[in-house]
């Protein structure tokens, strides 16, 4: 449903964007269509493959992914967009190594710490070294919403898995540090985050996303303008098909509307939590519980800066928002998911 909805308002958002900026090329929403078509096929594919739940497995992609994250740095094979260098072209399409990686890093952190007794509960070296590589990697590019969203999800991870409070603590004082250290590293940062602050200070430069974000939600109301007749996506909100689609959303269908996209997050995430409550081994919790977590943060951090209460970060609303890699990316997830309940319901 939310997948079906992300065309619908792709096709709303987007349209004009595309004829203006995409003259004679194939309109958003029929791309995204075709996309949810592969991804559908990959999902089918995924989940009646047991080998997607094994170890092997993700050690492997693990290492693929890492070895894609250093090609996409490699000039010619690479390619930047919006001063971030994170594809790598395949002819026609394109692909983002650190989408992948995410998902590998988690996998193979589940499966090690279901190796991890009760009486050894410590901080290990070896799981934090797996989670700074591809970390480190993806800053190179740099994707600072990526490595954000894998950092919380396998510290999310950690909790479930019962890792020491103090490793919390310090883990608060370490990012607030690093987080300090990046921001000052890097000029726009700040920017975004004076923006966020005041977006009204500056409203033709860093605050602008924000302010024309604003501009379509404030006036919508409980029911928005009516499907088809958001204002702001007439070149006002800078590609509203893709990360502030949340904004065309809420300016058409209104509060309520925007409550409906929320309680359909909430019961994909209920249901991924019921599923992982429901497995056998503590590898495949952790996994479910890690992946159903990613998705639901990533969801969160979209709307909370389409909504003004995050700095902008760039990224997108998992299964909504426009583009081929993130969509496959998305379903490839709940094909695992469902591939470990599945194995969970074969074993029982």
């Amino acid at each position: 449903m939310l997948s079906v909805v992300g065309i619908l308002f792709i096709f709303s958002a987007g349209t004009y964007w595309s004829s203006v900026h995409y003259e004679g090329e194939t309109p958003f929403y029929i791309r995204q269509l075709i996309y949810l078509v592969i991804a559908v096929i990959v999902f089918i594919t995924v989940t009646n493959m047991p080998l997607f739940t094994e170890e092997k497995t993700w050690i492997t992609l693990y290492m693929i992914s890492l070895a894609l994250l250093v090609l996409v740095l490699v000039p010619g094979i690479g390619l930047s967009r919006n001063g971030s260098q994170s594809w790598i072209g395949l002819g026609p399409l394109t692909m983002q190594p650190a989408e992948l990686v995410k998902i590998t890093t988690l996998m193979y952190l589940s499966f090690l710490l279901s190796k991890v007794k009760n009486s050894e509960r410590v901080v290990q070296f070896k799981h934090f070294l797996i989670l700074i590589i591809p970390c480190a990697l993806i800053m190179l590019q740099p994707d600072f919403g990526s490595v954000f969203i894998l950092i919380v999800s396998a510290f999310i991870l950690f909790f479930v898995a019962r890792y020491p409070v103090k490793l919390y603590i310090g883990a608060i004082a370490l990012g607030v540090t690093g987080l300090a250290v990046l921001i000052m590293s890097a000029p726009y940062r700040l920017q975004r985050i004076f923006a966020f602050i005041d977006p009204w200070g500056d409203p033709l430069g860093a605050g602008f996303q924000g302010v024309q974000s604003m501009l379509a939600i404030g006036p919508a109301g409980l029911l928005g303008h009516g499907f088809g007749d958001s204002r702001q996506k007439y070149l006002y909100l800078p590609e509203p098909q893709n990360d502030f689609i949340f904004s065309i959303i809420l300016e058409e269908i209104g509060f309520f509307g925007g409550c409906v996209i929320l309680l359909l997050f909430g019961l994909f995430i209920y249901s991924g939590v019921g599923l992982a409550m429901q497995a056998t081994q503590s590898s495949h919790f952790y996994a479910v519980v890690s992946l159903v977590s990613m998705i639901g943060f990533q969801a969160c951090l979209n709307i909370g800066v389409v909504i003004g209460l995050i700095p902008v970060t760039g990224v997108t609303l998992p299964f909504i928002s426009y583009g081929g890699t993130s969509l496959m990316i998305i379903w490839f997830i709940v094909a695992i998911v469902i591939s470990f309940s599945n194995r969970t319901e074969t074993k029982s």
